[in-house]
């Protein structure tokens, strides 16, 4: 009788083990976007890494074919509100599909006339672009206001990436645990008046592999040497097949490397020796 009475206490205990796991997990995972959350018993070490990812490197090219632009199938998804899209990579605070269409907006500037044609006695109030007297009631026209465009997704080329670099004691290796993927429009597009990357939205790398997942046809990783092997997006994810460069790693100030070290350049330098710290560490913990 008593036997009996263990086993099924056992078997009771075993029961809300696993039920609380689950529920460790499917916690872990809709808060921060986790895909195989791990749970925080097992981690021994962390660190969170942003990495910039430019779409335009070779090795990053087959998530970037024509007409299967990995910021296009982000996009599409959320026009489709497949997809939920979020103001920062916290994931807290959302977007919702007509601001994220808004930020991917620009407008082009009023032609105007140049300081030469003014300094020559040209005016746009006056006169017609030949210099002409405006005709009567021209004057008194609505100007024509700026033109409002949207950026491409070919334009889309910059995504950074938020991941924790976890150390599992239970299966003692490390992991890369994507967090989220925000899009970015480029510095250097003549759209982006502000000069500075802007971010157009960030998403849960969850609800991204669900969306890759659900679109094979266009999701994929373009194999360039064989098309019979594409890989679908959120596999080329997990098996790392990418290229990408640290741009920040958790510190008190929340400082990006290039301001820590004040200049781009000794950021890139930066970026290099945070990357061989990291595969450092992870051997160190094999030699003891």
């Amino acid at each position: 009788m008593n036997k009996v009475f263990s086993l099924a206490a056992l078997a009771a205990g075993l029961t809300l083990s696993v039920a609380a796991s689950a529920q460790e997990q499917a916690t872990t995972a809709s808060s921060n976007g986790s895909y195989r959350p791990i749970p925080t018993s097992d981690i021994m070490f962390r660190k969170t890494i942003w990495r910039a990812i430019d779409l335009r490197e070779k090795q990053n090219k087959p998530m970037f074919s024509e007409g299967r632009e990995i910021s296009g199938i982000i996009l599409d998804a959320v026009k489709r509100g497949e997809l939920q899209a979020y103001r920062n990579d916290s994931l807290t605070t959302t977007f919702s599909s007509t601001e994220v269409m808004s930020n991917m907006s620009y407008q082009e500037a009023a032609a105007g006339l140049s300081d030469e044609e003014k300094a020559a006695g040209f005016s746009s109030e006056t006169t017609d672009d030949w210099g002409a007297p405006a005709k009567k009631g021209a004057a008194n026209a609505a100007p024509a206001g700026p033109s409002s465009y949207a950026f491409r997704p070919k334009d889309i080329y910059q995504m950074e990436l938020k991941e924790d670099m976890i150390f599992d004691k239970k299966r003692s290796r490390m992991y890369h645990d994507i967090k989220s993927i925000t899009l970015l429009v480029p510095s250097t597009l003549s759209g982006n008046t502000s000069g500075i990357e802007k971010p157009i939205a960030s998403f849960k790398y969850s609800d991204l592999v669900r969306v890759f997942r659900a679109n094979p046809d266009k999701a994929i990783w373009f194999n360039p040497q064989n098309d019979a092997q594409h890989k679908n997006l959120a596999d080329a994810f997990e098996l790392w097949l990418f290229n990408s460069y640290i741009v920040k790693v958790s510190n008190p100030t929340d400082s990006r490397l290039d301001e820590i070290y004040g200049s781009q350049q000794q950021g890139i330098l930066a970026s290099q020796q945070a990357a061989a710290d990291l595969i450092e560490y992870e051997y160190n913990l094999w030699s003891f």
